[in-house]
C-alpha cells in the first residue's frame, strides 16, 4: 500500500462524528474538520510522487521545507487546541526562531521520512480535534500574528494552510483549483488582514468569481477613489498573498506588504 493509500485509509477512519445537538461553534469546527480531511487527501496525492528536493514557489524554500512546515503547523495547531481544552496558555511555537529551525532541520531528511512525518502530524491534529470537548471550541486562543480568536476557527486555519501550501508545492495545483466557496472566503479573509494597516497602499480590488459573480473591496479606508485592480479570483488571491506581482491582473497592481 502506498503512502497516499495508507494515509487516506487512516484519514477515513478518523472522520469527525457529529453530536446530536451542536452549538454553532461545534458545527463550525465539525464542518472545518471535514474540509481539512478532504484537503489533506489531496495533499497526500500530490506529495506521494513528488520530487521533494525540487524548488517550491516560496523564495528560499524547497518542497521539503513546505512539507515540513505543514507537519509542524499541524502540531502547532494541536498546541492551540490543548490551550482551548485545558485553559492553560499554549502558544503555537516557542518562538519564530524555533519554528524556522525546526523547518530547516526537518527539510534535510529523506523523502520517505518527510512523508511519514507529514502523515503522522496530520493524524495527530485530526485525532486531537475529534476528541476535543464541545465546550472547548468556544475557548479563546491566540495566533502569534493575527491575535485572539475562538478555537472553532482552528480547523479553518489548518484548511487554509493546507490549500495555500499545496499551491506552493508547484505541482499542478493552483488557486483556481480551490472549491469556489473557499476561494471567495480566502479573498475576503486576506483583504480583511490588510484593513487598518498603515503600510498598505490604497487600492480598489474588483474580483470575478468562477460563477460569474463580481465583488469589490477597498484595501484601505481611502481606496474608493483609487484606480481599480481587477481580475479572476484565483489571480487576485495570488497577488494578495504575494504568490505573484499582479502582472496577471488588469490595472496597475501596487506592491503589497506581507498579508500575515
Amino acid at each position: 500500500m502506498s503512502f497516499a493509500d495508507a494515509a487516506q485509509v487512516r484519514s477515513a477512519q478518523t472522520s469527525v462524528p457529529a453530536p446530536r445537538e451542536q452549538s454553532a461553534a461545534v458545527q463550525d469546527a465539525v464542518a472545518g474538520l471535514a474540509e481539512v480531511e478532504r484537503a489533506t487527501g489531496a495533499l497526500y496525492e500530490v506529495v506521494e510522487g513528488l520530487d521533494l528536493r525540487g524548488p517550491s514557489l516560496l523564495p528560499g524554500w524547497s518542497r521539503a521545507h513546505v512539507v515540513t512546515h505543514l507537519a509542524r503547523n499541524a502540531d502547532a495547531l494541536v498546541n492551540l487546541l490543548t490551550w482551548a481544552k485545558t485553559g492553560v496558555e499554549h502558544q503555537m511555537y516557542p518562538s519564530a526562531a524555533d519554528r524556522d529551525a525546526d523547518i530547516a532541520e526537518g527539510a534535510s531528511r529523506l523523502p520517505q521520512l518527510l512523508r511519514a512525518d507529514l502523515d503522522a502530524a496530520c493524524q495527530r491534529f485530526v485525532a486531537f480535534a475529534r476528541d476535543l470537548p464541545p465546550g472547548a471550541w468556544e475557548a479563546e486562543v491566540a495566533h502569534p500574528k493575527a491575535g485572539p480568536f475562538r478555537a472553532h476557527r482552528v480547523p479553518w486555519l489548518r484548511l487554509r494552510e493546507v490549500w495555500f501550501h499545496l499551491v506552493d508545492l508547484d505541482a499542478g495545483v493552483g488557486f483556481e483549483d480551490l472549491p469556489p466557496e473557499l476561494l471567495e472566503r480566502y479573498v475576503e479573509e486576506v483583504v480583511g488582514q490588510f484593513a487598518g494597516r498603515s503600510d498598505v497602499p490604497p487600492a480598489r480590488v474588483e474580483v470575478v468569481f468562477p460563477d460569474g459573480r463580481q465583488r469589490s473591496w477597498g484595501l484601505t479606508a481611502d481606496s474608493d477613489a483609487s484606480p481599480a485592480v481587477s481580475g479572476a479570483a484565483a489571480d487576485v488571491l495570488g497577488w494578495l498573498t504575494g504568490r505573484h506581482s499582479g502582472a496577471r491582473l488588469n490595472g496597475t497592481a501596487p506592491t503589497l506588504p506581507r498579508w500575515l
